[in-house]
């Protein structure tokens, strides 16, 4: 394998490492492989995959342990709720030559796990946090890395200009900016859906983003909860996890966390209701 150029893996194929895909090959990644454990499936999950694959010119293997024997820089880009676990099915495959990368939403504390996980084979590993939409950005999308072999990770994509950033502390530290950040983020998304819902009960939704734009006239309210609204119709369910990490995350630092576990609830809101509001 050319050291200078390393195949990229991914650890999970949904729409972060779509994206991500996407944007390293049209910046001239030659090597992109994935594994994913819905790719197989007959359904919409497992078609969609494919098809992402397809686009992107990405090779699908079925099991972790050939994503680590053809991949030196892997990405783990699974659900919150899954981290720990995808961390465990590949550590034992990686070598000092792996590079492994968590990028996942996930609380200091899981990202101490995961460490932890890939630390029990010879891996290196990088804590990552995706720190805006993937979507629109792709691979350019910033990204604060953390840990010894964060450099490391650096160096093996410099090529393909990415927006990486290294930063110093223990891990879980980057993962710490990253959910506190949701907390806001994710929380004006709930608001703004529990807004919509009910002012469209009422009628009332011009007046109410008229008054908002009359007290902050640099946002277009209308089309800033159009944007929200349909990213908790998109990816509602998963958001909500992300929040479920901050809200342990909260608690481990002693806090309450009352608008995490809120914000969790609206963000599950029925699609049913997100459908009825999102154009209002």
């Amino acid at each position: 394998m050319d050291a200078a150029s390393p195949m990229i893996g991914f650890l999970g194929f949904g729409e972060a490492g779509f994206h991500l895909a996407r944007g390293l090959r049209s910046a001239g990644a030659q090597s992109l492989v994935a594994f994913d454990i819905n790719a197989q499936q007959r359904n919409g999950t497992g078609e969609r995959i494919r098809a992402r694959a397809a686009e992107t010119v990405t090779c699908l293997v079925e099991t972790p342990r050939e994503l680590a024997r053809r991949a030196a820089v892997i990405l783990s880009v699974v659900t919150a709720a899954s981290a720990r676990e995808a961390a465990e099915s590949i550590a034992g495959d990686l070598s000092a030559d792996h590079l492994y990368a968590d990028l996942n939403s996930v609380s200091p504390a899981t990202k101490g796990e995961v460490a932890s996980a890939i630390g029990k084979g010879a891996g290196r590993f990088v804590e990552g946090s995706i720190m805006a939409p993937v979507a629109g950005a792709d691979h350019r999308v910033p990204m604060l890395l953390n840990g010894p072999s964060a450099p490391a990770l650096v160096d093996a994509l410099s090529r393909y200009e990415m927006r990486l950033e290294v930063m110093d502390g223990a891990i879980g530290a980057a993962a710490a900016v990253k959910m506190c950040r949701s907390i806001v983020i994710k929380g004006l998304e709930a608001l703004m859906v529990e807004c919509a819902l009910a002012a469209g009960e009422h009628g009332a939704a011009d007046r109410v983003y008229d008054s908002l734009r009359e007290s902050y006239p640099g946002i277009d309210w209308r089309k800033t909860a159009r944007y929200m609204i349909g990213r908790v119709l998109e990816h509602g369910e998963r958001r909500a996890h992300e929040m479920d990490e901050v809200a342990s995350m909260l608690r481990a630092a002693g806090i309450e966390p009352l608008m995490a576990e809120a914000t969790a609830r609206r963000q599950r809101t029925p699609k049913s209701l997100l459908q009825s509001v999102v154009d209002v």
